[in-house]
């Protein structure tokens, strides 16, 4: 298969606002991860000394996935996606591409060049996945032109095909696509949308024209399924403080299908006049595919990490008022029955999902810096509470904001391995965490 070296050059590593030599100094105060798990074990965060961790990716280029609810490995478990760049500390522009490939685990951790985009952010990169039912298509989002679109590759041939929309999820067989107005989202809350295109609805507070999309991935064909202004009109019935006032501004974000394709999941958010800028509510809906049959999973306001556990049930960061606290909750679609996750053991947000293999027992997860600016993935299993460390790794303050630097962990599809993408070796990079040594009673 052919293949392509880092072609960054010997550009710096950070181009604003920290110099290399400043991150260092960060890094090293921090202390690197092979010196930690003493203290996790110390700590009693760790049953044992956390599972072995290796880079799969180095400088001077830097390597990030994204976002956690994606195919990042292939069925076979050998190739791991991801996004290139070189510089970091500043928001995306028009003008700047980054490129596209994949790792080879079974040759010294190749990187294999495969495109690039001019539609991403540092979030979600690209929305870079293999694509449902196929073993050599991945699909990414692109902009070209005056639109922004999703190009599918096969990664033996190299043909590119494109669709005239992008996707932000995909249906279980791969066949259709929902995906927001990423220019409302650059617009609504940058670090998510793509710049380049500015927003043509920026004016008005929740248009018809802009919405939930879906497209069939063989044909382009496209139908708007779900429009602000139709989110506007439903009857908010959550917490009164955080309701959405007659000026507020909305927005889709985060949308994913059930894993029987049947419905899907998605966050209808506002900001109301006069908040912080970084302010904003959310309340959370399914509905089948054909945006129709909707119903309101959490009214409450504060709805945020999600992933769906089985076709009937969505566990989800949120506030309930029959804890009056946020924590992580376990919903069952179209009724008002709702459940704690573990007694009192998953009470910090994360980036959620199952581990495959282990018939949904067993949780992967991790946290956002603590006050010594490490970052935590692990596993738990709420059942007996039992909570495995997989290790912890240090998030220098410069990476912050809009450009700061999740783990997300991502599961192999066998869920024998994680990767993550972390800033403890010196800028971002993705990281492999090996699981298989660890007993989960698999089924």
């Amino acid at each position: 298969m052919p293949s392509s070296s880092c072609s960054c050059g010997n550009r710096p590593l950070m181009t604003a606002p920290l110099s290399r030599r400043a991150l260092l100094r960060q890094l090293a105060a921090g202390s690197a991860l092979g010196t930690l798990a003493p203290s996790l074990l110390r700590a009693g965060l760790a049953e044992t000394e956390p599972p072995p961790t290796r880079t799969l990716t180095r400088g001077p280029c830097l390597h990030w996935f994204g976002y956690y609810d994606k195919f990042q490995f292939s069925a076979d478990s050998r190739f791991v996606l991801g996004n290139q760049v070189d510089f970091e500390g500043r928001s995306p522009r028009s003008d700047d591409v980054i490129r596209v490939g994949m790792v080879d685990l079974h040759d010294n951790d190749h990187w294999i060049e495969l495109g690039q985009t001019r539609a991403w952010n540092w979030q979600q990169g690209c929305m870079l996945q293999w694509l449902p039912g196929s073993s050599t298509d991945v699909i990414w989002n692109d902009r070209d032109g005056d639109r922004f679109v999703a190009r599918i590759c096969d990664v033996r041939t190299r043909a590119i095909r494109t669709l005239p929309h992008p996707v932000y999820n995909l249906s279980p067989d791969g066949r259709s696509s929902i995906a927001p107005d990423f220019r409302r989202l650059n617009d609504c809350r940058p670090g998510y949308g793509y710049t380049g295109l500015a927003d043509p609805f920026a004016a008005d507070l929740a248009p018809r024209e802009a919405g939930i999309w879906r497209m069939d991935t063989a044909t382009g064909k496209q139908e708007l399924l779900f429009s602000l202004a139709d989110a506007r009109a439903l009857r908010y019935e959550g917490n009164p403080k955080w309701a959405f006032q007659p000026e507020a501004k909305h927005w889709f974000n985060h949308l994913l299908f059930n894993p029987d394709g049947t419905r899907f999941f998605f966050l209808h958010r506002w900001r109301n006049p006069g908040g912080a800028p970084n302010a904003f509510h959310t309340r959370a809906y399914t509905c089948d595919g054909k945006g129709t049959d909707w119903f309101c999973i959490d009214p409450h306001g504060q709805t945020s990490h999600f992933i769906w556990r089985d076709p009937r049930h969505v566990m989800a960061w949120a506030w309930h008022p029959s804890r009056q606290q946020h924590r992580f909750y376990l919903y069952e679609d179209k009724t008002d029955r709702v459940e704690a996750v573990g007694p009192d053991d998953m009470l910090v947000n994360g980036h959620n999902t199952y581990l495959p293999g282990t018939d949904n027992r067993w949780i992967l997860n991790d946290t956002y810096p603590d006050a010594r600016r490490y970052q935590h993935p692990y596993l738990y299993h709420p059942a007996s509470r039992r909570r495995i460390a997989l290790g912890q790794f240090f998030s220098p303050p410069v990476y912050a904001g809009e450009w700061r630097c999740d783990l997300h962990p991502r599961a192999s599809r066998d869920g024998r391995f994680v990767c993550i993408d972390s800033t403890h070796t010196g800028g971002r990079q993705m990281h492999l965490i090996d699981l298989r040594g660890l007993n989960l009673n698999r089924t």
